[in-house]
């Protein structure tokens, strides 16, 4: 995967006047869909936290509650869990191929958000599996270098722990379009992940820039209440899928948004 050779970097201001224009070809479409997955994903999230134990507290009636055993428990957990995890996956799908539809300039329908797209989705799972694994190894490397260093010195503890800080940094800013590189820049994950060391690195600070200005849209939202957070989410995902645009290219490597 290579960067848009014309796009040196991202332009922020212009990242965000493209992502709101996006979201306001379409925006109930946006709006709806989003309240969809909202309300798909409730039963999973009801059946995981039946599974998880609370059922002696939600069901009064002692011969249900008795039905309930730990392996059911067990069973209904991993249900709840895994349509969970499907449903979310599902929504992020579609408000991608949403996006990147309103942003090549065609007013996306509803059936753009809901088609479900399975190789699309695994492939964004295992993106996000391989993102956690790397986080998980270099927690694990702090965590015994600073066993290690606590042995000579309590007071050295704190380096291993601020190393990590800033590589977590470093390594999200990065990672900050590999749900678009996932979904549009490549079939291959481990590619996925690797484009944001290729093509972000040299942007860094820009896109540190984009983020922040992001956290300061969602912190606005958060103020205006439940209704900001509800639209900023998918003009976010717009912002974002603009801002991916300018530095991987306009194209749509995987045909995530290739109508069926």
């Amino acid at each position: 995967m290579t960067s848009n050779p014309n796009a040196a970097s991202v332009q922020v201001l212009k990242a965000v006047e493209d992502g709101w224009n996006a979201f306001c070809k379409a925006p109930w479409s946006f709006l709806l869909f989003q309240v969809l997955v909202g309300v798909v994903s409730l039963p999973f999230i009801g059946i995981a936290a039946l599974g998880y134990g609370g059922v002696n507290k939600m069901i009064p009636m002692e011969w249900l509650a008795s039905l309930v055993n730990p392996v059911i428990g067990g069973f209904l957990l991993l249900v709840g869990l895994i349509g969970y995890v499907v449903v979310v996956l599902w929504g992020i799908v579609g408000m991608i191929r949403g996006s990147w539809t309103s942003l090549n300039g065609r007013k996306p329908d509803f059936r753009d958000f809901t088609r479900w797209d399975g190789a699309a989705s695994g492939r964004l799972l295992g993106s996000m599996v391989l993102l956690w694994i790397v986080i998980a190894i270099a927690s694990v490397i702090a965590y015994w270098i600073g066993m290690g260093l606590g042995q000579i010195n309590q007071a050295l503890v704190l380096i291993p722990s601020i190393a990590l800080g800033i590589f977590g940094i470093w390594f999200m800013v990065n990672q900050k379009f590999l749900v678009q590189a996932s979904l549009l820049g490549s079939k291959n994950s481990a590619d996925a992940l690797t484009s944001g060391f290729k093509v972000i690195n040299p942007s860094w600070w820009i896109v540190l820039w984009l983020v922040i200005v992001e956290a300061t849209i969602n912190a606005i939202a958060v103020v205006l209440a439940q209704g900001g957070m509800f639209v900023a989410v998918p003009v976010l995902v717009c912002i974002s899928t603009a801002a991916y645009r300018q530095l991987f290219g306009p194209e749509d490597r995987t045909g995530l948004a290739n109508p069926n």
